[in-house]
């Protein structure tokens, strides 16, 4: 059997999503939405609660995570939003997309995370979107 191509402009549904939205365009897809995300727990033995497109997560010490996404970006100057939560009281977790002791590549984001203080932390609720052009 040979593999083919579809194409299309709008991508319809048959009724099961509830609302009024049932349709989105193609242009949203492919250009609108993130191309990869993770939700982990950065204290302890780190794991991801849940995600996509991710390869891997790798902790290099206290507060600096590599987020490895599975199919690389078109290039490294993509967007990335990291936040996490120190769970202390009166102060919140501030994270650095920008390590650069590691390079930025079309498959990996080193972050840091630390305190409103400047301190590093880990932290139990940390997350990463990355948003940008796909290979």
């Amino acid at each position: 059997m040979a593999n083919g191509t579809i194409a299309f402009d709008t991508l319809s549904t048959s009724g099961q999503i509830s609302g009024t939205a049932k349709s989105v365009d193609t242009d949203y897809l492919a250009y609108g939405s993130a191309k990869s995300w993770i939700n982990f727990n950065g204290t302890g033995t780190i794991a991801a609660r849940d995600s996509f497109n991710s390869a891997s997560l790798t902790d290099h010490g206290t507060s600096d995570y590599t987020h490895t996404i599975t199919t690389a970006m078109s290039n490294a100057n993509f967007s990335a939003h990291a936040t996490g939560d120190v769970g202390t009281v009166g102060d919140f977790a501030v994270a650095c997309t920008y390590d650069s002791t590691r390079a930025r590549t079309t498959t990996t984001i080193s972050i840091r995370i630390g305190t409103t203080g400047g301190a590093s932390a880990d932290t139990d609720v940390a997350s990463i979107t990355i948003n940008g052009d796909s290979a």
